[in-house]
């Protein structure tokens, strides 16, 4: 299953870049091919600067070697080892109307010292963090996440939706970081689901992202912004990085695996503001947003 789910990946990763490469039409991802020193590695892309993407990656990874202490306390489990690989993206617009978004897809192993699989899942999701709310756009997004999910449970869609909205909450400022989209983990086997099954569905959801986001992409990227809108980006980022420093369970796992820092902190975008006690006009724009954020909308 591991080697089968890391083709998936490589594929969609050059499928992902290729298509963000067009649309850009002036930058390139530049890709960096890295070891870790316990076991495995990645092959990060990284697009700088484009003229409509400001900064964003698309990096899968692939690494393996003894649980370090801090994730066996976490996992409950002894001295084992591991192997854990996905694709994980976030991608940063120029334009403040175009929403930034994140992704990933991935899949875990444990072993015990005889090499035996002791555990093994999926987890992943994708979802939408908008500085202006287009409320097409994000019902957009949301059908196609449900058309990803439906063939294979038609529960998925609001488990995962829910699990979504929960896990991306700024607890620290009782807001959620966007308008959600899936998020799930441990998709383990049982009489229910097979793990092939599970396979089935996380590639199903991956291959939708482009669907998913690219349409919205399209559709804003040459609206027309002032400073006050590039403005409320930047603030706005700052919740996003709030949340990864943060909450994020991935950068955790990152950060007390040994991975590599310039692939985990990847996702921070480049030009952020934090302003003391900032809020927004009542009535405008950006107060509606802020609203949304409020509380959970079911939004099909």
């Amino acid at each position: 299953m591991k080697e089968r789910f890391y083709r998936y990946i490589e594929s969609l990763q050059d499928k992902i870049t290729s298509k963000l490469e067009e649309i850009d039409g002036k930058a390139k991802f530049q890709e960096d091919i890295w070891r870790r020193e316990e076991g495995g590695g990645g092959r990060t892309r990284v697009i700088e600067d484009g003229a409509v993407f400001e900064k964003g990656g698309v990096n899968i990874s692939a690494v393996h070697g003894p649980l370090a202490p801090a994730m066996q306390k976490y996992f409950n489990v002894g001295d084992v080892d591991f192997f854990a690989c996905g694709l994980s993206l976030v991608i940063h617009p120029r334009n403040p109307m175009v929403p930034t978004v994140h992704a990933n897809w991935r899949y875990f192993e444990m072993y015990d010292k005889t090499g035996k699989v002791i555990d093994q899942w999926f987890g992943g999701g994708q979802d939408l963090t908008p500085y202006y709310l287009f409320e097409e756009d994000t019902r957009h997004f949301h059908k196609v996440c449900k058309k990803a999910c439906d063939p294979h449970g038609f529960s998925l869609y609001s488990d995962y939706k829910k699990k979504c909205d929960e896990y991306f909450w700024n607890a620290h400022r009782d807001e959620a970081r966007g308008i959600g989209g899936l998020f799930f983990d441990y998709l383990k086997e049982d009489s229910h689901m097979k793990i092939e099954n599970w396979f089935d569905f996380v590639t199903e959801v991956g291959d939708s992202f482009l669907e998913a986001y690219v349409p919205i992409v399209e559709k804003r990227k040459d609206l027309d912004y002032t400073k006050e809108n590039r403005n409320w980006q930047e603030i706005r980022r700052g919740r996003y990085v709030e949340f990864n420093l943060v909450h994020d369970k991935g950068t955790l796992f990152g950060l007390k695996t040994n991975g590599r820092i310039e692939s985990i902190l990847m996702s921070l975008p480049p030009h952020v503001q934090w302003r003391y006690d900032h809020h927004p006009e009542p009535g405008s724009d950006e107060e509606k947003l802020l609203k949304v954020l409020e509380k959970p909308v079911d939004w099909i």
